[in-house]
């Protein structure tokens, strides 16, 4: 069984419904449900919960039983800081990218697909992991 990790851009999407992502997050995330599993990680979960005021509220959003919850490997944190380094000196002025290097570096080094709508980043910074992307 494929596991896909779901980017927080393409959940916020749909939470949000958001006028110009909804409905391309909305089919990508039913097209892998059909095919596999889908997993966040306590980053994804972080970035996710900036929209709720309460943690309730995020566990029904996203219950566990829809959303596996994956640990993050030791292993893609120096994945992830290269990425980051890279990125700095290829002249990203973004200071705080480095969860989105994170979710990538854990797709990596796990061999997850990962879902998500900013593809040219992973691709550039990460073109080893599959990707289901506009």
């Amino acid at each position: 069984m494929i596991l896909f990790l779901i980017d927080s851009n393409v959940i916020i999407d749909i939470l949000t419904q958001d006028p110009a992502w909804w409905l391309w997050s909305v089919e990508a995330l039913a097209r892998v449900r059909s095919i596999g599993r889908v997993a966040i990680n306590p980053i994804i979960y972080a970035e996710v919960s900036a929209g709720f005021s309460d943690p309730s509220g995020l566990a029904r959003a996203l219950p566990a039983v829809d959303y596996a919850r994956l640990d993050l490997p030791w292993e893609a944190a120096p994945v992830a800081g290269r990425a980051y380094r890279a990125y700095r000196r290829a002249g990203g002025t973004r200071r705080s990218p480095l969860p989105d290097f994170y979710i990538g570096a854990h797709a990596e080094v796990s061999g997850l697909t990962l879902v998500t709508r900013d593809a040219a980043r992973y691709r550039t910074y990460f073109p080893s992991v599959t990707l289901v992307a506009p």
